[in-house]
């Protein structure tokens, strides 16, 4: 029996998430309270529903603290219990909030937007350490479900590599556990040819290639990761995160991401995340 859990910040895209997996043969509850979560698993389990997805209410507050107890004694009775926790920055919140004019489940006339943004954050704290944390801040909704539908396909009794590139100038992903800098790299942007281009092209890989320092920085990443990798599944971990980052985040954080996740992908699960793809060209 798997239960997918779905929680996170007003506004991260929790919705779009339980739709995804609605669409992938969820049976889906949304906005229950965590203090029903063990009885309405149990009883979807006698109705002979073997895939629910629960898209969790924090602003009923009862039984948030022990969360991670309803969760542990959902494995015992034989659940396969997986939480995704979702992120986004406050500014893209905020914008998020402006745009579709909903009001905030925390405002009040005492709390401003970011006030109840940071009230809401604050509040799930605890919660946050439970699952597997994914920054919706710069995905369209149809990235998010694409995304969804990849995390569903992976093996939720092992450890899942996600290797994630990133722009510093756009800021440091919310959900990295691991962040590697490699704007010391010689940067393709500064070609005029290889501008436009991305760390997946050729002429890029085989620009980046000719530089010993690449390989170098490689070697290094490579090595801290596979050595720590045991430690960090020994410690009950499903999920690691490893993030990397240059400056604009479509060229020496691509290939470094593209590279790693094919060394990784024969012995471990591997899933990969360009964040800033989608933009226009940058350095």
């Amino acid at each position: 029996m798997d239960l997918l859990l779905i929680g996170g910040v007003s506004g991260s895209g929790k919705s779009v998430a339980l739709a995804a997996l609605e669409d992938s043969g969820y049976y889906s509850v949304n906005n229950l309270p965590p203090s029903l979560l063990a009885e309405t698993a149990e009883y979807l389990a006698r109705s002979g529903q073997e895939r629910v997805a629960v898209a969790l209410d924090v602003k009923t507050g009862p039984g948030l603290p022990l969360l991670g107890e309803a969760i542990s004694a959902l494995r015992t009775s034989g659940w396969t219990v997986r939480f995704l926790y979702l992120d986004a920055k406050t500014d893209t919140l905020v914008k998020r909030f402006s745009e579709t004019r909903r009001r905030h489940p925390f405002s009040s006339n005492e709390r401003t937007l970011t006030e109840a943004i940071e009230y809401e954050r604050a509040l799930l704290a605890d919660a946050r350490q439970q699952g597997f944390t994914f920054d919706t801040s710069d995905l369209s909704a149809a990235a998010l479900r694409g995304w969804i539908k990849d995390f569903i396909s992976v093996d939720p009794s092992r450890l899942t590599l996600l290797f994630e590139s990133f722009g510093f100038k756009h800021g440091v992903p919310l959900d990295a556990d691991n962040v590697f800098d490699v704007r010391c790299l010689p940067n393709p942007y500064y070609e005029p040819a290889l501008a436009p281009l991305t760390g997946r092209d050729g002429p890029v890989v085989q620009f980046l290639e000719s530089y010993p320092e690449v390989e170098r920085m490689y070697a290094d990443i490579y090595h801290f990761v596979a050595s720590w990798l045991p430690d960090y599944a020994r410690d009950n971990r499903n999920y690691l995160t490893v993030a990397i980052g240059c400056t604009g985040g479509r060229h020496r954080s691509v290939y470094l991401v593209e590279r790693l996740a094919r060394a990784f992908s024969p012995r471990y699960q591997v899933l990969t995340r360009h964040r800033e793809l989608h933009a226009g060209p940058e350095s």
